[in-house]
C-alpha cells in the first residue's frame, strides 16, 4: 500500500476515537487559596497614601542588624559578611547617618553620614576614610566602594509622588506556595508604575513601580530606576509591624544589582519625628586617617 495510503487510513481509523472522547486523561491541579480579606484602592487612593505618608515623616531612628552580601553573578557566587548591629538616622530630605558596630565588642566597625551630597564613610579598624559624591559616576572594582547613601535614602521609606510623575495602577495577582503546609496561596495586588517625561519628548521614563498587596494595602516591594531605565535598586518590605502608631517592616532588603550587592536590615526598633539635630549628621575623623576620594 502506498505510504501516503497507509497514514490516511490510520487517520480515518483514529477519528472516531478523538470524536468518541477516549483519547485523554483528566489530572487534579492544586487550587491556589484566596485571602481572607482583599480590598479595593483606586490609583488616586494608592498615591494619596503615599504622599500622606511621606509628607508625615520627618525623622527617622532605627536600631538594625545588618547584613551584606557581595554578589557576582556572572560566577554564581555571593559573599555574605557577618551580620552586625547599628543605628541608622535619617532626616528629611536626605540627611543620613548608618554606624555599624563591631559584635560583642560595640565599637565601631563603620560610620557613614551624608548631607544629600556627599558622604563620608570611615573605617576606624583601617585608619581609612571614603569622600565622595552620593551618586556613583565611576563604578569601582572594589564592591564596597560603590555602597551609597542613596541606597538607604531611596528604600527606608517609600517616598511620595513629585508633582510632575505621571502613573498608573495596574490589579495583578500572583500565586506563591508555602512548601511547609504544602499549600498554594493566591496574592492579589496592585503595582503603580511611577513615570516621568523626558523633557522634549513624548517618551516616558519609569522612575519607580511600587507594589501593594491588597490584604493590608501596605507596599511589599519598591523597583527603583536609574536615568537609562535600568533596576538600580530593588526594595522588598516584610513583615510589618507598629511602631509608635506607624506600620513599618522588620525587614528590608536592599538589592543592588548593577552594583551587585544585597544589604538586609532587620529592625529591632524604630522612632519616628523626633528631634535629630546638625551634630548627630557628623564625625570627626582623627588626623592620622588615609582619606580616599571616590567618583
Amino acid at each position: 500500500m502506498n505510504p501516503y495510503c497507509r497514514m490516511a487510513a490510520s487517520a480515518a481509523l483514529s477519528l472516531p476515537l478523538l470524536l468518541s472522547g477516549c483519547m485523554f486523561t483528566t489530572r487534579k491541579l492544586p487550587i491556589p487559596k484566596p485571602p481572607l480579606v482583599t480590598q479595593t484602592a483606586t490609583a488616586a487612593d494608592l498615591v494619596a497614601q503615599l504622599n500622606r505618608r511621606w509628607t508625615a515623616f520627618d525623622t527617622l531612628n532605627a536600631k538594625v542588624q545588618m547584613q551584606l552580601s557581595v554578589l557576582k553573578a556572572q560566577e554564581g557566587l555571593a559573599k555574605d559578611y557577618t551580620s552586625i548591629p547599628g543605628i541608622i538616622l535619617m532626616r528629611k530630605p536626605e540627611m543620613l547617618r548608618v554606624l555599624g558596630r563591631v559584635p560583642v565588642l560595640g565599637t565601631r566597625a563603620f560610620d557613614m553620614v551624608s548631607d544629600g551630597k556627599d558622604f563620608t564613610l570611615w573605617i576606624p579598624s583601617r585608619k581609612q576614610a571614603f569622600k565622595g559624591s552620593n551618586a556613583i559616576t565611576k563604578k569601582s572594582l572594589n564592591q564596597i566602594e560603590n555602597i551609597r547613601p542613596k541606597f538607604f535614602l531611596d528604600a527606608l521609606v517609600v517616598r511620595g509622588l513629585e508633582a510632575d510623575d505621571l502613573y498608573t495602577v495596574t490589579a495583578d495577582s500572583i500565586t506563591v506556595e508555602d512548601a511547609a503546609k504544602k499549600h498554594l496561596y493566591t496574592v492579589p495586588e496592585y503595582v503603580l508604575g511611577i513615570m516621568r517625561r523626558k523633557p522634549g519628548s513624548p517618551q516616558l521614563t519609569p522612575m519607580r513601580v511600587v507594589r501593594f498587596h491588597r490584604d493590608d494595602l501596605l507596599p511589599y516591594q519598591q523597583d527603583i530606576y536609574d536615568n537609562e531605565g535600568n533596576l538600580e535598586t530593588q526594595v522588598v518590605y516584610e513583615g510589618y509591624q507598629n511602631f509608635g502608631g506607624n506600620q513599618y517592616p522588620t525587614k528590608v532588603t536592599i538589592r543592588c544589582p548593577i552594583q551587585e550587592f544585597q544589604i538586609v536590615l532587620t529592625v529591632d526598633k524604630i522612632v519616628e519625628n523626633t528631634n535629630l539635630s546638625e551634630d548627630q549628621f557628623q564625625i570627626d575623623i582623627p588626623g592620622e586617617t588615609q582619606i580616599k576620594n571616590l567618583e
